[in-house]
């Protein structure tokens, strides 16, 4: 057991040392550029809210239109290189509505003239030569066509097992289906028929999305693009196109700009209140357990380091609510710990030995830590999934947090007690 002990110790110390050099603010040997992510409300920038108008939308196409928004304001975000950059749904009243936050943003008015303007869809034929407006891409150079998003009625992921007439790749399962509106029918047949054998590229924003190649003339105004997709390759070709086919007018009705002072200041008086509250439970539980409360402030503090490495390997954008929710997690790693001195103390009162009753203590106390840290748990999935914004950063360190205080509650304070037996003997003797 002994010997088990031992190796269980320089375990963690080596998973201690490892995660310290992510967690240390600067590069450590191997581990370059891993830095923690500074949320919006932490480093300044630009919170936005547009509003999606979907009254010409059908309910059946709307979770398409509000998906194809979301993917074209994100590519629009990569392009202006915003650091981890947060976009999700949300809702203003009754209306479906865009999040968007901008950590960072020093030009909020290119910001909002990029993301605002409605998606952009084009096709693209083989360039010839005297064609005006030629892009070139790693599969050749195109010119444009009059076909575009507003052409394409949608785009869905089917399936298709034949590869039949009307591909504009070849035949395979899953395939993205392309239907086209009355105008969009003429001008589709016009562009394969004129290019049988020749791919035809279609442009999302400027920005190259697929170039399949044609396989036939295409007259009934439904192609079938394949290519050996995976379901979600399909499904994110189909999100793309459906960004530029379903246009939803968007409207800005919310813009809050936060400045790095304040986020800088937030970071202080945060970081001082964890020190301070830290430091004062880590002197009660060693003055009021003694040698078992050591132990515990440095299992907390495994817990500290294993923690902040792991927001910056996922990586976790930190808000303040997310340190808020750190903060409560140590409080949790903490009464965990309590529990088993408290069962500690009842079996030493009752006369067991020092090595019996660390074992039992831990035993006994377990199905009280792993009760109330699973319910936290599922409280954490709760807030996750149905809210937004901060209270998600919230969610996510606390669960993180929950779960590496679990480790080191109940294994590396185990581990440390089993290697100072010799000390709960003494703190028996104290108790007795």
């Amino acid at each position: 057991m002994r010997r088990r002990t031992w190796w269980t110790f320089w375990l963690i110390a080596l998973l201690t040392v490892v995660a310290g050099m992510f967690a240390w603010p600067t590069d450590v040997w191997f581990v370059k550029g891993v830095r923690l992510h500074p949320g919006l409300d932490l480093q300044g920038g630009t919170q936005l809210v547009y509003e999606l108008d979907l009254a010409t939308v059908e309910p059946n196409e709307q979770d398409d239109a509000i998906a194809g928004v979301q993917e074209a304001i994100r590519r629009r975000v990569d392009a202006l290189g915003v650091a981890e950059p947060v976009i999700q749904t949300s809702r203003v009243g009754e209306r479906e509505a865009i999040l968007v936050e901008l950590p960072g943003v020093q030009d909020v008015g290119e910001a909002k003239s990029l993301i605002g303007r409605t998606a952009r869809l084009e096709f693209w034929q083989p360039a010839l030569e005297g064609d005006e407006g030629i892009r070139a891409t790693f599969v050749g150079s195109f010119a444009p066509t009059d076909l575009t998003g507003a052409d394409l009625t949608r785009a869905s992921v089917s399936f298709d097992q034949s590869g039949a007439t009307g591909s504009l790749g070849l035949g395979s399962s899953p395939v993205v289906q392309l239907d086209f509106n009355a105008d969009g029918r003429e001008k589709f047949r016009a562009l394969t028929e004129s290019h049988l054998g020749q791919p035809i590229a279609v442009f999302l924003d400027e920005e190259l999305i697929t170039a399949p190649t044609v396989q036939s003339e295409i007259t009934d105004g439904t192609a079938i693009i394949s290519g050996g997709f995976s379901i979600d390759e399909a499904k994110e070709l189909a999100i793309q196109l459906n960004a530029g086919a379903l246009p939803v007018p968007v409207e800005l009705v919310e813009e809050r700009t936060i400045g790095a002072t304040l986020g800088a200041l937030s970071v202080q008086e945060s970081l001082l209140a964890g020190v301070v509250g830290l430091l004062l439970v880590a002197l009660y539980m060693i003055l009021y357990y003694r040698l078992p409360g050591f132990l515990a402030t440095m299992a907390l503090m495994i817990y500290g380091i294993i923690t902040l490495a792991l927001f910056e390997i996922i990586p976790v954008t930190l808000t303040l609510a997310g340190i808020a929710g750190f903060i409560l997690s140590i409080g949790m790693a903490v009464d965990a710990n309590i529990l088993i001195f408290e069962r500690m103390r009842e079996e030493i009162r009752g006369g067991k030995g020092s090595a019996e009753a660390v074992e039992d203590g831990f035993r006994r106390a377990w199905s009280s830590i792993l009760d109330s840290n699973v319910s936290s748990l599922i409280t954490a999935a709760i807030l996750y999934y149905t809210t937004t914004g901060l209270v998600r950063g919230f969610a996510v360190t606390l669960a993180i947090g929950i779960l590496v205080s679990m480790f080191t509650a109940v294994t590396v304070s185990r581990t440390l007690l089993r290697l100072n037996l010799n000390g709960v003997a003494r703190y028996a003797k104290q108790l007795q």
